[in-house]
């Protein structure tokens, strides 16, 4: 019979000094996040709600998730039964069109081709990256994407949000409200961005609910 093998001490406690450092900088990053930036996004996004603006989010990999869940949520749960929710959308969830435009047009060009027949003045482009277009990789200078949809979408009399980690990247200067999470950790940030999505969406149901 083979024996059973335990993992020792040492990787015991190693393992929890991970566990320990992970929700510590979780907390220390809660701390120093702009609530003024918050309010000013969530006062945003009521704005388009109230003149039936459209709202685009976008993001990459585990962001591209994140973008998802956020619009699903300004969809559906930031408004009761007698109140519609956000004209709220991902422009990463059509996999066909993506892998189109990803294939004739250039990854850079994904968010401002979908952009193009359907941005329009007062609209609303919230984009989520981890380092918020700074650094680069095999491909290149990391989320030129967002950085194209974010220009394109001021171009058009749009507002922007950024929800960024790190020191926010290129992202911060040219958002019109930044949601920076400084946390240096991408495993860090993803989890971060969910609670900022999140609480935008509790204050902005709570804004929405107001006579």
């Amino acid at each position: 019979m083979k024996s059973l093998s335990f993992p020792s001490s040492s990787h015991m406690v190693e393992t929890r000094s991970l566990i320990d450092s992970f929700l510590d900088g979780i907390k220390v990053t809660c701390d120093v996040i702009s609530r003024d930036d918050i309010e000013s996004a969530v006062e945003m996004l009521y704005k388009a709600w109230r003149n039936g603006n459209r709202v685009f989010v976008i993001g990459n990999g585990g962001s591209a998730s994140t973008a998802t869940h956020l619009a699903c949520d300004l969809a559906k749960n930031v408004s009761g039964d007698d109140k519609p929710g956000l004209k709220a959308i991902s422009l990463n969830d059509n996999i066909p069109l993506v892998s189109a435009l990803t294939n004739d047009n250039g990854f850079e060009n994904i968010f401002v081709e979908q952009l193009k027949p359907w941005f329009e003045k007062g609209d609303v482009l919230i984009a989520i990256s981890v380092h918020g277009g700074s650094g680069s990789d095999r491909a290149g200078t990391w989320s030129q994407n967002l950085i194209k949809a974010i220009t394109f979408a001021k171009s058009k009399g749009g507002r922007t949000i950024g929800i960024t980690g790190f020191d926010g990247g290129l992202m911060r200067k040219l958002v019109d409200v930044s949601i920076n999470t400084p946390a240096t950790a991408t495993f860090q940030v993803e989890p971060l961005h969910v609670i900022v999505h999140h609480l935008i969406c509790e204050c902005l149901k709570a804004r929405i609910s107001k006579p």
